[in-house]
């Protein structure tokens, strides 16, 4: 939504802070309002409020600290409304505390090692807020926040400190509240004097006192053992202060007496390396800290770098100043760049606003129509609600389908359908499907605006039309509820003119951007795979959405039945093992009954103990050979089979088949996945997980299933790629391929390489299409890592131009910024340059990998549209339901088993002509396992 916000006072440094204090709160003449953060203490909450796994970029930076302290800001400056603003940080040196006790804060679990490179791309973002970070060496964050807070007080500021560091409570006053974070990122407790007092048993000037007598874990700061925060309190409470309490501790009796007497020394030391410093050159006066302007441009660009999604984004804006003046509502419109003449068509209206406006006259390539949908689909099928159409010149129509008479209907299927009138969407599959329940064909697309955006930056991992609006247009926006429409301030979402608004600027938007990504795609070489392979793509897998895969529902029953016994029973034996119940999925019990009561030996220590993943089971039952690792893993595998089976039961439709989605634009690398079902997850590495694929059947009509597959397909493009002459001429020699690169590297016949050699090279060979590194190598292989390297050094020597090519492709990428498929895709990698070696080694993997699995991608996808052109071409009824991976599954229509099988065969096999065959596996049955060859 556009708002008008009102110009600050730019005579009031209080009336120049974030978005919302300029008119209320803090501003206006009012109180100023500090604001001091802890940098590290609500990074890390954040970082472990957030799953670390689920907050990444495609190149591997981890981002949950950055997004949880990004969002904790929003809050604060929203809930707050601070006038000023400060961050302060911890440096990595030693402080004044070290001097005096060099134990000082010893024995810490080692930082999780996807910490560290967030905190400088969190200091990033504070600076292009307008927020100061502010250190001190010889300090902690806790002495620059004293200052700061004792620097505001004097300058009559009340002062807020959100801070999880418990020492920050002595620094709590009437005009200074610490907000402490409580059992969720969005929880922020109130310590006031009162509440401190009600929670400590003592005032916050007492705090340290009693922080001195219970001592602190985390600073490795031991107490008066047996002394809790209870009887420490009851004892400052007695004397007034700790001082009193010394001196009267003659006074205390019993064993918690003696041991106050015995630990005098801890305490005192104690409690002077609690007091925090109020007297810390910072170069900084608190009435320096106003929030200045924030960044946009740098905003966004870091955002973009992190893959954020559009929500936080606009959050964020709403409680920063930027400098840039906001249209009033009633102009957003002309204002945003979308001067749209809006025509709501009632019935019979439609077709004479197309035949006026819509015209192949006036609707070009250059200047395609903007297409919007308003619906749902997915899973082979959708539903039109409304649409909107925008052309050239700002003429706009919306439309219901509900109220379209004959006359529009015809017209509207007439314009849709037409190849000659160029037209621009955003998710062009959905629509497809959603139009096609209606009866209506879709042609004539020259863009999709989201792969079009996906070609110019594929590390992202969205794509809302939202935020290519503001990154390519510099427009403002806003989601509706459902986050896939776009909104201006023109009526309420509920009601028809309000609706209608929305997809007018959503078509509009959209007819926009295709102009400008278009010429994008032109500067960075992907127009060609726009055009030739990923929109030509988008009919292929519709079709495919729609027609499904046949599933036995009976046997995934049967199946289900099956792996929820064998996981009980791994319960059972689990509990046999121990003699007593307990809870499998509970890491803190499993902690307890392996470490404490079993003595298994430890596992890597985590936050919260000791982990107990898989890879630590397995360690666990090859270490010791005890049998409660074995039943933990297999219970893990049992439950994860039949939650897969139990996702597949979920989805099959009335039809009796299960209709995946496939997504385009979610690996950067170009391959397609699969969702709701993820097809491309079915196991097949254990005979147990295979079975499930013989759920996947032929359908009625059908006498059989057909599989193709590539054979060593990454391993032929590396061929290719690094032109190695023994790679093409092992390839080109029909011979097993492992099996004679394993006679190289290791001086043997062929005949005498056994199965251990020959899996030595072929993990070898597909680590290196992988960007495996030689310590990746060992722990594939179970060797030692100077073994892997020893290895990898003998397989170079044999082909040295891998080794070339795999140099070349990195110092080429780091030079352009980008690596590049044999058909021009191209994978972006900023971090190549990075200072950071975590980032900088994972992109090197990416440029190693990236131009391997794309040019896969790219074969297996021009191989589809080969193979659905010549069915079709060749008027056969049999027709291609999944891709996986490499795979193609076909179904087979009577009577064409022969014709297709050697259809499909030619088609994938021709897909590309690279130095090497592309080899083709088919096999054929009557479900997806038995097909398997």
């Amino acid at each position: 939504m556009v708002t008008k916000r009102e110009t600050p006072d730019q005579t009031s440094q209080a009336s120049a802070g974030a978005g919302s204090a300029a008119s209320s709160g803090g501003g206006g003449g009012q109180r100023p309002r500090l604001l001091l953060l802890d940098g590290h203490s609500m990074a890390f909450r954040a970082f472990f409020a957030l799953p670390v796994d689920k907050f990444g970029t495609s190149t591997g930076q981890s981002t949950n600290a950055v997004y949880g302290f990004a969002s904790m800001l929003v809050k604060l400056l929203r809930d707050e409304e601070p006038t000023h603003v400060a961050v302060a940080w911890d440096l990595s040196g030693p402080t004044f505390r070290h001097e005096e006790y060099a134990e000082y804060k010893d024995g810490r679990s080692d930082t999780p090692q996807e910490f560290p490179s967030q905190v400088p791309l969190t200091q990033d973002l504070m600076r292009l807020v307008g927020v100061a970070n502010l250190s001190a060496p010889g300090f902690e964050a806790d002495d620059v926040i004293a200052t700061l807070a004792h620097m505001g007080g004097e300058a009559g500021m009340e002062v807020l400190i959100a801070s999880g560091d418990r020492d920050a409570f002595q620094l709590v006053t009437e005009a200074c509240t610490v907000l402490y974070p409580g059992k969720s990122l969005s929880d922020l407790r109130r310590m006031t004097p009162e509440a401190v007092q009600e929670k400590y048993g003592v005032s916050p000037r007492r705090y340290r006192d009693l922080a001195a007598l219970v001592g602190e874990k985390a600073d490795n700061l031991p107490g008066v053992p047996g002394v809790g925060p209870k009887t420490a309190a009851k004892w400052i409470e007695k004397y007034g202060s700790l001082e009193e309490l010394i001196a009267h501790a003659d006074e205390i009796k019993g064993k918690a007496g003696q041991n106050l007497r015995d630990h005098l020394d801890d305490v005192l030391r104690n409690q002077r390396l609690n007091e925090l410093a109020t007297d810390v050159e910072l170069g900084v006066t608190a009435a320096d800290l106003v929030m200045g302007e924030a960044d946009r441009a740098g905003i966004d660009a870091l955002f973009d770098n992190l893959e954020f999604a559009s929500n936080l984004r606009e959050r964020l804006y709403a409680v920063l100043r930027t400098g840039e003046e906001e249209p009033d509502a009633a102009a957003a419109g002309a204002e945003d760049g979308f001067e749209i003449d809006l025509t709501v068509a009632g019935t019979g209206e439609l077709a004479a606003w197309l035949v006026r406006h819509a015209s192949a006259e006036g609707v070009t390539e250059a200047a395609p129509a903007g297409l919007a949908i308003e619906g749902v689909w997915g899973q082979g099928t959708g539903r039109v609600d409304g649409l909107a159409i925008c052309v050239p010149g700002g003429a706009a129509v919306y439309a219901d389908p509900t109220a379209m008479d004959a006359a529009d209907t015809e017209a509207l299927a007439a314009f849709l359908g037409d190849a000659e009138r160029p037209k621009s969407v955003h998710e062009y599959k959905g629509a497809l499907l959603a139009l096609g329940e209606h009866g209506w064909a879709l042609r004539g697309v020259v863009s999709d605006t989201a792969l079009a955006a996906y070609l110019v930056q594929p590390g992202q991992r969205r794509f809302d039309l939202v935020d290519l609006a503001r990154k390519y247009l510099g427009r403002e926006l806003q989601e509706g509820g459902d986050g896939a429409q776009m909104t201006l301030d023109l009526g309420s979402a509920e009601e028809p003119s309000g609706r209608a608004h929305e997809l007018a600027v959503r078509a509009a938007a959209t007819r926009d951007l295709a102009a400008v990504l278009s010429a994008e795609l032109d500067k960075r070489g992907g127009t060609h795979l726009l055009h030739g392979v990923e929109l030509p793509l988008v009919d292929v897998l519709a079709k495919m959405e729609r027609v499904g895969v046949a599933a036995d529902r009976a046997y995934l029953e049967e199946l289900q039945g099956e792996f929820a016994a064998a996981a009980r029973l791994a319960v059972e034996e689990a509990h046999r093992v121990v003699g007593r119940e307990f809870n499998l999925g509970s890491p803190k019990q499993l902690q307890q009954v392996l470490f404490e009561e079993l003595g298994l030996p430890k596992t890597k220590k985590i936050k919260t103990g000791y982990t107990t993943d898989a890879d630590a089971l397995a360690w666990l039952e090859q270490e010791t050979g005890h049998e409660l690792p074995k039943q933990l893993l297999r219970h893990r595998d049992q439950t994860k089979l039949r939650t897969t089976v139990e996702g597949l039961i979920k989805t099959v439709g009335d039809d009796g088949r299960i209709h995946t989605t496939y997504n385009q634009t979610v690996a950067a690398t170009g391959r397609l996945s699969s969702t709701d079902p993820n097809l491309q997850n079915i196991p097949v590495r254990t005979d147990v997980g295979r079975r499930i694929r013989r759920a996947f059947v032929v359908g009625e009509g059908f006498e059989e299933l057909l599989t193709a597959d590539y054979s060593q397909i990454e391993l032929r493009i590396m061929a290719h790629l690094s032109q190695e002459p023994a790679l093409i001429e092992a390839f080109n020699s029909g011979y097993d391929f492992h099996a004679q690169m394993a006679a190289r590297v290791f001086g043997l016949d062929v005949e005498a390489v056994d199965a251990e050699a020959r899996s030595k090279i072929k993990a070898m060979s597909y680590g290196l299409a992988y960007g495996l590194s030689a310590y990746g190598l060992s722990q594939q292989l179970g060797i030692a890592p100077d073994e892997a390297k020893k290895l990898m050094e003998d397989y170079f020597a044999e082909f040295g131009g891998v080794r070339d090519y795999l140099r070349s492709v990195v110092d080429e990428a780091r030079k352009v910024g980008y690596t590049e498929t044999i058909m021009g895709r191209r994978r972006y990698l900023p971090d190549l340059t990075s200072d950071n070696r975590q980032r900088r080694d994972m992109a090197e993997r990416m440029a190693l990998n990236a131009p391997i699995q794309g040019s896969a991608a790219d074969i297996i996808k021009v191989a589809m549209l080969q193979v659905d052109a010549a069915l079709t071409e060749g008027g056969h009824a049999s027709r291609v339901l999944l891709q996986v991976h490499d795979e193609l599954i076909v179904e087979i229509a009577p009577g064409e088993r022969e014709a297709v099988e050697n259809l499909v065969a030619h088609e994938m096999g021709t897909a590309y002509d690279l130095r090497v065959p592309l080899g083709v596996s088919v096999g054929r049955g009557q479900n997806w396992h038995d097909a398997a060859h």
